[in-house]
């Protein structure tokens, strides 16, 4: 009888976890310059930031190939490592100056790799120091409430925990923006976001040093 209650009570238990959670979902429109949306948003990341929960170990490949990081996004828990292959006959020196999450794998080329573990969440701008035009981006979440847009800017989290928190959209063009989400116990939350990407200029990085790169490649 005893095993039967306990039973009982741990399906109402699991019920009641199950219950708590909702879906996010939404639309992220990105604005180009002119105030015209943008033809393509696949390269937006949206978050929940707030609920505690350890996301899963996963990793991530960037490869480095024509002298371009693809892909150029990457998304990767806190311990989650990303890889970096060479297939460039050329040597290349991935490297980032991004706070707690800063790293350099030194010069390589086809076909060995190089690989680092993030510790920490934040946004991680990884670049090469032999070749400027080179460059992409780790994003280092401390939960599993995360999704890439569609090209058409829609989204879905589900298992969301139910409560007060904050969504986050971020792209290389905009940087973040954020709306209020009050997550439900049950069903569906649709939050819309705007990025402004209307004043996007790019602009030019330093070198691993601090320094600007020398005109022409090295290698």
């Amino acid at each position: 009888m005893r095993k039967a209650l306990r039973g009982l009570a741990l399906v109402w238990v699991l019920a009641a976890v199950t219950a708590s959670a909702g879906t996010v979902r939404g639309r992220v429109q990105l604005v180009d310059k002119g105030g015209k949306p943008a033809a393509d948003a696949s390269d937006a990341v949206v978050w929940v930031e707030g609920p505690k929960a350890r996301p899963r170990p996963a990793s991530a490949r960037v490869l480095m190939k024509d002298k371009t990081f693809v892909p150029r996004v990457v998304v990767v828990p806190v311990g989650g490592s990303v890889e970096f292959p060479n297939e460039d006959p050329v040597f290349h020196n991935v490297f980032s100056v991004s706070g707690v999450n800063r790293f350099d794998l030194d010069l390589y080329k086809r076909p060995r790799s190089g690989s680092w573990t993030f510790q920490a969440p934040g946004l991680v701008r990884v670049y090469c120091n032999i070749h400027p035009q080179m460059s992409a981006f780790v994003l280092v979440r401390d939960n599993p409430f995360w999704a890439r847009v569609s090209a058409d800017g829609r989204f879905a989290i589900e298992g969301v925990p139910a409560g007060d928190w904050t969504l986050r959209a971020w792209h290389e063009r905009s940087g973040e923006a954020s709306a209020p989400a009050l997550v439900p116990a049950e069903g569906e939350l649709d939050v819309p976001l705007t990025l402004d990407a209307s004043r996007f200029k790019r602009a030019p990085h330093k070198n691993k040093f601090g320094k600007r790169y020398e005109v022409g490649d090295k290698y």
